[in-house]
């Protein structure tokens, strides 16, 4: 199934600022995230969200992405022509086919890297911000130890492959009115490698290779944002005749958090204070990702109000210093009240000078 658009994805049309896909991302990603949608599919519209904002919020990548697509331009002519050529074997037959040429084709039997591949970490809001390290099983392909990767039994060998002579293709020559054509395709007996096995090993069956569990070490850098991932060089699969291994990529699946909300490095908070707390001002506790402090709130402080607690928040990934915290509070208004408190806010109200404000004035004298 071939992959939608990434603007799509995101609800947005193309040229989208970086900050309209950074809010997008983050809309979509706090209503598909699995910790809190168990929605069937949910996980899934999780991945193609976080695939899209990787994209498209990097400058580089976003770049490539507007020109090319999903394609990738080194990968043959684009995307726009089969791999078989309406017949032919590929390029290097339609070469060899008008120019009576072969061009030089890569060693089947020579080094090649081994696949990549992709995990998932599950982490929480604090790890996410301090950083530590996690052990985890990853399930990858290996060099089978009882054959050393040959696929043979122990005792016995590879054979050149009889059919192509190890080249690994056959080549078909076939008369055509413009003249000779000649075709070189894989060969079917050995499926490319060059090589036969007569004997085959018991434990991987000839493959020479076996799944395997293997326990890493993931270092979580501090101060990485959910969909971020990293690169962790030669984690990957074995690679094939000597090759190298292939990489392993992380990505962080980032829960949220009871109280705080992050937005880039910084974190925000709602917290709630009373009437009386807010009207005649106090000095509140106020919890942050490093512990508690004391906060001032001034006489008079509306719902709403916004106060900054600098270096609080999270620390940049890429060491760029650290965020700020947030602080928004909510008066709250008491649902029950004794009569005593009642009658302390009727006397109260009584000598109230709030209502005689301007604002007042003009809701009291406005007509339809």
């Amino acid at each position: 199934m071939s992959k939608r658009d990434y603007y799509e994805v995101l609800g947005l049309s193309k040229g989208a600022s970086k900050d309209e896909i950074k809010k997008a991302y983050r809309k979509l990603a706090r209503q598909y995230h699995p910790d809190v949608n168990n929605e069937p599919g949910a996980d899934e519209k999780f991945k193609e969200i976080s695939e899209a904002y990787e994209v498209l919020s990097d400058d580089e990548k976003k770049a490539h992405y507007d020109q090319f697509g999903h394609v990738d331009p080194n990968q043959g002519f684009g995307g726009g022509f089969t791999s078989d050529f309406g017949g032919f074997g590929g390029f290097e037959d339609i070469f060899s086919s008008f120019f009576g040429g072969g061009t030089r084709r890569t060693d089947p039997n020579g080094p090649r890297k081994g696949s990549d591949l992709e995990y998932t970490m599950t982490i929480n809001f604090e790890e996410a911000a301090f950083g530590g390290e996690k052990e985890v099983q990853v399930t990858k392909e290996e060099n089978c130890e009882n054959c050393h990767g040959s696929g043979a039994k122990p005792g016995t060998s590879q054979e050149t492959c009889s059919t192509c002579k190890g080249s690994g293709q056959v080549t078909i020559e076939q008369s055509t009115p413009f003249g000779r054509i000649v075709n070189r395709r894989t060969c079917t007996t050995c499926k490319g490698s060059g090589k036969m096995i007569k004997e085959k090993c018991t434990v991987c069956r000839g493959r020479g290779r076996i799944d395997k569990k293997t326990t890493l070490k993931i270092k979580i850098p501090a101060g990485v944002d959910n969909g971020q991932q990293i690169r962790l060089a030669g984690k990957g699969e074995a690679g094939m005749n000597g090759g190298p291994a292939g990489d392993l990529y992380v990505a962080f699946r980032v829960k949220p958090h009871e109280i705080f909300v992050r937005e880039d490095d910084d974190v925000y908070l709602d917290m709630p204070i009373t009437f009386v707390q807010a009207a005649l001002g106090s000095e509140i506790e106020v919890p942050t990702l490093e512990g508690k402090v004391m906060l001032k709130i001034p006489a008079g402080t509306q719902t709403g109000t916004k106060f900054r607690l600098r270096g609080k928040g999270i620390q940049n990934v890429h060491g760029r210093g650290k965020g700020d915290q947030h602080v928004i509070v909510k008066v709250v208004v008491p649902k029950k009240l004794s009569s005593k408190q009642k009658e302390l806010l009727r006397e109260f109200n009584e000598v109230d000078t709030t209502a005689d404000s301007s604002f007042f004035q003009k809701i009291r004298n406005w007509k339809k």
